[in-house]
């Protein structure tokens, strides 16, 4: 199966999950996985959450972000991948001028 991100409607998801401005994404959906291409300008941001009883993997494509899990901060860029375990809790940031550009991939339980 090919998801083309470029011919899914782009998602325009203010406060997202409690966090900053506003999170845009193409998403594919099923009842076992979220994949998505998602971006954050500057100064917007994914609210603090867990993932519970799933996990989440993101890649950075482009721009940089910062990345809290467990309370522990990681500063991510193009070729990083970030990785939240089951039952932990995250955000993401972006507090640099280029937009943040990633791939995120949730499976569904």
């Amino acid at each position: 199966m090919i998801l083309t991100f470029d011919k899914m409607e782009e998602k325009q998801l203010p406060n997202f999950k409690g966090g900053e401005g506003v999170f845009c994404a193409n998403m594919y959906d099923d009842a076992r996985v979220k994949i998505l291409r998602g971006k954050l300008v500057k100064g917007a941001s994914i609210g603090l959450h867990q993932h519970s009883p799933s996990m989440e993997i993101i890649f950075i494509l482009s721009g940089k972000g910062r990345a809290i899990c467990d309370g522990k901060e990681e500063i991510l860029s193009a070729g990083d991948c970030h990785y939240c375990p089951q039952d932990s809790e995250h955000t993401l940031k972006n507090e640099w001028d280029e937009d943040l550009c990633f791939y995120a991939v949730v499976p569904q339980q």
